[in-house]
């Protein structure tokens, strides 16, 4: 590192914090965040009930925004009410995001149709409730594609993983682009590409923590504190200065989810 420990106003766009990784520490890891340079951050449902966690968790602490979402693991599973129960809790004041939501391919199964089910249904609330997304976008770039040309939504297609061609066609579609610490890996040629072509005011940094640690953090729990380390290497690829980053990040991430600071509140 070359003195990105000393970073201010960083703002993690996507984040686990009800995590049982968490469990043993949560209070003290939050609290410490502020000490770290870590300003805000979008803590990320998954399902009913980590998307009600999520809620708490924001609600309890003024730095923390929440997302909630049913993720396209939990698809299948779903009760007959899952989206009156979701659409309750995007009505909460700090909840800025429906996510994570979208299709993941890497496992075996026949659920992609339920996943589709789902992802549509929550992009319509979405768009009911004049919300952006989150997209879980896991080796399915074709498919999530089709539904992002067809619903154009507001959001951010997190954890980014596709090509350079394909990050220009989400942008093409007005949306943001999220990148981990997987950009600091060595076999991360693909993803720096990808983040070469991303215009600094639709760039997002975040942790998806607790895990996507960076190096050389890789395979521990991550957490926010470690976002200087990506940061960094963004800053590297954009020829900018790791602070420039973390400031034009952070007020991207205010813009997409709607987040002013203390100051801008009339």
């Amino acid at each position: 590192m070359t003195g990105t420990d000393t970073l201010r106003g960083i703002f993690d766009s996507h984040a686990h914090y009800d995590d049982p990784a968490f469990d043993p520490d949560r209070e003290t890891l939050l609290a410490s965040l502020a000490g770290a340079g870590v300003e805000a951050a979008m803590t990320i449902g998954a399902d009913l009930a980590t998307s009600q966690a999520a809620v708490g968790l924001a609600e309890s602490h003024p730095f923390l925004w929440a997302a909630v979402g049913v993720h396209p693991h939990g698809a299948a599973d779903l009760p007959p009410d899952w989206l009156d129960r979701l659409e309750e809790l995007a009505a909460r004041p700090k909840v800025r995001a429906i996510g994570e939501i979208g299709y993941d391919y890497h496992y075996d199964g026949d659920w992609k149709e339920a996943q589709r089910a789902a992802f549509e249904a929550q992009l319509r609330l979405a768009a009911r409730l004049g919300l952006p997304v989150v997209i879980h976008d896991r080796e399915a770039h074709g498919d999530t594609m089709e539904l992002l040309r067809q619903y154009r939504p507001a959001g951010v297609v997190h954890c980014y993983s596709g090509s350079a061609e394909m990050a220009r066609e989400v942008l093409s579609l007005g949306m943001y682009i999220g990148f981990t610490g997987v950009v600091t890996f060595k076999n991360a040629r693909r993803a720096l590409e990808a983040a070469a072509v991303v215009p600094l005011d639709r760039l997002l940094v975040e942790t998806d923590c607790p895990y996507m640690a960076p190096e050389p953090f890789r395979g521990r729990r991550c957490d926010s504190t470690l976002l200087p380390y990506t940061i960094e290497k963004l800053a590297e690829v954009k020829g900018v200065s790791p602070q420039e980053l973390a400031d034009l990040t952070n007020q991207n991430a205010r813009r997409l989810f709607g987040i002013p600071r203390e100051e801008e509140i009339p």
